[in-house]
């Protein structure tokens, strides 16, 4: 009875909103059958997707010409001949890491602000984002990439002051019922949802415009978006982690497998999986690269499950069940009641889960033998920064801009824990040679690297050049708890201008120069005279 009446009201809510059956039903969150493309829907992980590829080939002509004018904007003795190529990463670290990486790419974006790094954003090739990160790469790519500003204030300061994952704002909204539809849609449409699927779409109410929170936007369908047809943005990555459920493993191991989530495809570089599949072909029941069907699935990559996967830490509880009878004070039981719309609790349930596209597929003999894949938050490895993708040779990234606002330390703030794992796993055990060296978490501490912007890779041409942005409260408390799910409007200005002092090292005059010499110092382009003394300051040096 409570189900229909979740029902009811759902449908009510929608014909009064203006929408039609058809309509309605277009906006479905449940994936559906489609036609199989012509092209295969899986490939060995050697190169570039051909779409990728064209993609940044087209991206890097407009990078160019931007990161160009600012150099110059910046100091017209740099030299722009041979251009490198930049991504921007932003870490885990739930709304503290989202309004403090907005920050960030507002005091980069040439349209919203008029600071000396103004500009930058529109010379970057790639950007990646993992749980929070993730969050804010998703509200800026779903949305076509507005500016930092228009977000803030048309969408986020309400959202977030009135936030759905607040028990109390969330047990009177409309949004309850919908999402309850949304749920049970996807049951009965053959793919049981789990907490991720209620937790993502109520992500979405905060991130994403649209009826239903943006429900009928999907990560391939970025690719539709002006912003992406005219090659505007940097190509957007969101990274998981892999879980061995089939070894009984609850959490990720620090070997675990990154997954990257892209416009054009789902898969990983890792040895043991090696394989990408089609984004916009999610769900399709796969056996040795081919449908074992008829035909394919699509609309099972849904933007906020994607987003939600990325920040999913249900796996955390490893098996214990969640008490529905606290939905006055407890989020995790409002999303377990919700579920509990569509089936009885399970421990499949606390995991991001996708139908394994690389099943019987040879090259992924890690998981050949799954039918399913179970995903979870991407820094729960202490790998809280999306590094891995943009070290990939195939990419071809030079420069890697690492906006780092984990919570390493007791007040909230990164002490290197993260980017320091990254290095251990790429050298020791990933292969990915390009990660420069990064020092221990006491010399971290004890240099102020925690405190200030630093260069890494500085002299050594076989490595990416790391700029590492830490959180670092220059104008506002900008280390906030992760657990808070909820900012006054107020907070949320004053979060994000603190970003934009991160960008600017506090509105440093010599910063702008300094951050376009670490950009360029090995493209072997002429360097401002200035750059040397920059290096001095901001090079890590290794004794």
């Amino acid at each position: 009875m409570f189900l229909m009446m979740l029902l009811l009201s759902a449908l009510l809510f929608a014909f009064a909103s203006g929408l039609t059956l058809p309509n309605l039903l277009s906006q479905s969150y449940a994936p559906f059958k489609a036609t199989c493309p012509a092209t295969p829907l899986v490939r060995p992980a050697i190169g570039l997707s051909t779409s990728e590829a064209q993609y940044i080939s087209n991206r890097k002509v407009k990078a160019d010409a931007g990161l160009a004018s600012w150099l110059l904007k910046t100091n017209s003795t740099f030299g722009t001949a041979n251009l490198p190529t930049v991504a921007l990463t932003t870490s885990g670290g739930g709304y503290r890491s989202l309004l403090e990486g907005a920050g960030v790419i507002q005091g980069f974006d040439s349209r919203d602000s008029d600071v000396g790094t103004s500009g930058l954003l529109q010379g970057l090739t790639y950007q990646a984002g993992l749980s929070g990160g993730s969050w804010l790469l998703s509200s800026l790519a779903g949305n076509n990439y507005p500016t930092v500003s228009s977000l803030r204030d048309g969408l986020w300061k309400s959202a977030f002051q009135n936030s759905l994952l607040i028990p109390a704002n969330l047990r009177t909204a409309a949004a309850y019922a919908d999402v309850t539809v949304d749920i049970v849609a996807k049951q009965n449409a053959g793919f049981p949802p789990t907490l991720t699927d209620p937790w993502g779409r109520l992500l979405s109410y905060q991130l994403l415009y649209g009826p239903d929170g943006g429900v009928a936007k999907t990560l391939s369908g970025i690719t539709a978006e002006s912003s992406f047809t005219s090659y505007a943005i940097p190509y957007p990555i969101i990274t998981c982690l892999g879980v061995k459920t089939n070894e009984g493993q609850c959490l990720p191991g620090p070997n675990a497998t990154t997954y990257e989530l892209t416009p054009y495809e789902f898969g990983s570089w890792d040895i043991g999986v090696s394989a990408f599949t089609q984004t916009r072909y999610l769900g399709t029941s796969l056996s040795n690269g081919s449908p074992s069907n008829t035909s394919c699935v699509e609309n099972y990559d849904n933007l906020g499950y994607a987003l939600g996967s990325s920040s999913s830490l249900f796996n955390t509880l490893c098996g214990s069940t969640i008490n529905t009878a606290d939905v006055s004070s407890s989020l995790n039981a409002n999303l377990a009641a919700i579920l509990l719309s569509a089936h009885q609790q399970s421990n499949r349930d606390q995991f991001a889960v996708y139908p394994n596209p690389f099943n019987n597929y040879a090259r992924s003999s890690l998981v050949a033998s799954q039918t399913e894949l179970f995903l979870v938050d991407g820094g729960e490895a202490l790998q809280n920064n999306p590094i891995f993708p943009l070290l990939q040779p195939s990419r071809g990234v030079d420069v890697i801009i690492v906006n780092d606002n984990s919570a390493d330390s007791s007040d909230n703030f990164p002490n290197g824990t993260e980017i320091l794992t990254t290095y251990v796993q790429a050298t020791n055990n990933a292969g990915l040679t390009r990660m420069p060296f990064i020092p221990s978490v006491d010399t971290f501490i004890s240099e102020g690297l925690d405190k200030r912007p630093t260069f890494f890779g500085c002299n050594d041409s076989s490595k990416i050049t790391i700029v590492y942005l830490p959180n670092v409260n220059y104008t506002f408390p900008s280390n906030q708890p992760t657990a808070k799910l909820q900012y006054s409007a107020s907070e949320t200005e004053a979060m994000i201008a603190n970003g934009v002092q991160i960008a600017t090292k506090g509105g440093d005059t010599q910063w702008p120069t300094c951050l376009g010499c670490a950009i360029m110092m090995k493209t072997g382009e002429a360097l401002p005279s200035t750059c040397s003394e920059c290096f001095d300051e901001y090079c890590f040096q290794p004794n």
